[in-house]
């Protein structure tokens, strides 16, 4: 009898797993090109905020800081506390990945490791698909064009796009966090519940407590603690 076939880990493949990530993210990044046509940026400096950015929703903070004339430094910096988990990103695709790890093309794919796109690629690892920077590379291309897209798309509606359904306006602040849930849930077991609810409550409270940015911190440092001490005893 055959060998099962490994599942692909080809450049199309990562397109075709990137499908969800884009049905996500087409309309959040229309909404960011209402946004910012009605803070007053020209079409072409929308979608190149989109272009060069590309950061979900920490994209419309930056707008906000940068409209409204925030110092550049303060704006730097917020923005680079509030993603300071994408840090750990590609080392954790690569040590989940082990001996068939690649990083020579890394400066690529990691341009693109956006929440969404991580979660999709180490769910495809944790289900058995072997790692390949091409696979990587798929997903991460298909979220980004599809974040460039959804932009123009909301540059050429203009600021009164969404002026007639206020529910949907409001709606999709939630489909990023909605996305990137979903996704992780999808591949978590039940040996994982515990660092999960850790990491979610050190969230919640550094959020409520202090702010946002201090409580995904938390919850990183806590889910990352528990999770390092429980492979430590196994």
């Amino acid at each position: 009898m055959s060998e099962t076939q490994a599942p692909s880990s080809s450049f199309r493949a990562g397109l075709v797993m990137s499908i969800p990530v884009v049905l996500g993210y087409f309309p959040i990044a229309v909404a960011f090109g209402v946004a910012a046509t009605r803070a007053g940026l020209s079409p072409a400096e929308a979608v190149m905020f989109s272009v060069v950015i590309f950061a979900g929703a920490a994209q419309f903070l930056a707008l906000t800081l940068v409209t409204s004339g925030a110092p550049l430094v303060l704006t730097a910096v917020t923005l680079i506390v509030m993603n300071l988990r994408h840090v750990i990103y590609g080392p954790v695709l690569l040590e989940k990945a082990g001996r068939h790890a690649g990083a020579r093309h890394a400066w690529a794919w990691a341009w693109c490791l956006t929440d969404e796109v991580f979660a999709t690629t180490l769910g495809a690892l944790m289900r058995g698909r072997r790692f390949s920077e091409r696979l990587v590379g798929g997903i991460g291309l298909g979220a980004y064009l599809a974040w460039i897209a959804g932009t123009a798309v909301g540059v050429l509606a203009g600021e009164s796009a969404f002026e007639a359904w206020p529910v949907l306006d409001a709606a999709l602040g939630f489909m990023l966090p909605s996305l990137f849930l979903a996704l992780l849930l999808s591949f978590l077991d039940k040996t994982q519940l515990l660092t999960v609810a850790a990491a979610a409550l050190a969230t919640v409270l550094g959020t409520f407590l202090v702010s946002p940015s201090v409580g995904i911190l938390a919850g990183m440092i806590l889910g990352a603690a528990i999770g390092a001490l429980k492979r430590a005893s196994q």
